[in-house]
């Protein structure tokens, strides 16, 4: 079985690429949590404590609420120029 890197084990473009993707997913993280607590219940398909923990999943929570968490009526969409 192999052994896991530890943080001394790494090259130094490995720990900056640790850290940057560390400091994109709590960017993520705040951004989602922030959106989720402005936003009224009535335009959030679903409910706002299941996507509270969901945005809590590396990455993939905080970007599927973006994607998928928030109504888009027919109203509120620009047509395309």
């Amino acid at each position: 079985m192999a052994r896991r890197k530890s943080w001394r084990d790494m090259s130094k473009g490995q720990r900056i690429s640790v850290m940057v993707s560390g400091v994109v997913n709590m960017a993520l993280l705040v951004a989602a949590q922030r959106s989720i607590a402005k936003t009224p219940d009535s335009t959030i398909r679903g409910k706002k404590a299941v996507w509270r923990a969901v945005s809590f999943i590396n990455f993939f929570g905080p970007v599927s609420w973006f994607v998928f968490g928030r109504r888009r009526d027919a109203a509120t969409l620009k047509p395309a120029s």
